[in-house]
């Protein structure tokens, strides 16, 4: 029985329209689809199927609809697996009807976001999937693709995933080279502290457990364990019995993802699952009309 469909609040198009016409532009170029042109009669038609050639959850349907409208509004897209959903090998995602020049033409860039956005969603609810029944959540980094990282974000909470900052903007995240540079756990919160304005979340990353509690200590409202083995994990939320989140990162992975969980983590990051997350298998084919 397949899982329900992750309920996710879709994107805005003026977010989704300049990026995807932007890669449509990169693939056009200067001379346009010079093999479409040269091959399809201006007034054909056709019929095509965004088909599933393995298991995987979906994400991305928005930005694979806008390639088709951008180039012609007449071509009609029919939704059979919503973003959120999971796949077999050979379901039917989409049907594209409509003229055959712009349908080919922007076959390549709906693809290429489908299945990349795809990849991600399916490696995150795998992942989410490892940690059920525990408190722990899945969430993301900043190791998206340059440009992409609105949609690679978006594709995470499509796999059942949350996001960690969007930038730099949006929440303090001292890392071990701001804590260097400032001379210190202390310094560093310290400093942020004064700096930051009431509403900002203020996230520190320690490697050790004199340093977790240095950090509780002065106040940091999550605390990122680096890099630490599950007991010293469980020994971390023992220690910090409630004074503040923390979150688990460093090599995390299927293989290793269960066992941190278990330790009562409240968060567990991944770059994993936007950095090397492998792209869905998914084709695009013409039917005889």
């Amino acid at each position: 029985m397949k899982k329900p469909v992750v309920a996710v609040e879709p994107l805005s198009p003026l977010i989704i329209e300049p990026a995807v016409k932007a890669a449509l532009l990169e693939d056009f170029g200067r001379g346009g689809d010079l093999t479409t042109e040269a091959t399809i009669p201006p007034h054909a038609v056709a019929h095509a199927v965004i088909a599933a050639r393995e298991p995987g959850r979906i994400a991305g349907l928005d930005l694979a609809l806008t390639a088709f409208h951008l180039l012609d509004p007449a071509i009609k897209v029919t939704i059979h697996v919503p973003d959120g959903a999971d796949v077999a090998r050979g379901d039917v995602v989409a049907i594209v009807a409509g003229p055959a020049r712009p349908i080919l033409s922007a076959e390549r860039v709906a693809l290429n976001y489908l299945g990349r956005l795809s990849g991600i969603a399916t490696a995150t609810a795998r992942l989410v999937a490892l940690v059920e029944g525990t408190k722990a959540k899945v969430v993301c980094t900043r190791k998206t693709t340059p440009g992409l990282r609105v949609f690679e974000k978006y594709a995470v909470r499509c796999g059942g995933g949350m996001n960690h900052r969007f930038g730099l903007d949006d929440g303090i995240l001292i890392k071990d080279n701001h804590i260097v540079a400032a001379g210190g756990v202390r310094q560093a919160i310290t400093a942020a502290r004064t700096r930051a304005g009431h509403m900002v979340h203020v996230e520190i990353e320690v490697d050790s457990l004199d340093q977790l509690e240095e950090a509780l200590t002065h106040g940091a409202n999550t605390v990122l364990l680096d890099n630490m083995k599950p007991d010293t994990l469980r020994e971390a939320v023992t220690r910090t019995a409630g004074r503040a989140k923390l979150e688990a990162s460093g090599n995390i992975n299927a293989d290793t993802i269960a066992a941190v969980a278990a330790t009562g983590v409240d968060l567990i990051s991944s770059g994993a699952i936007t950095h090397s997350a492998k792209v869905l298998d998914l084709g695009l084919d013409f039917k005889p009309v």
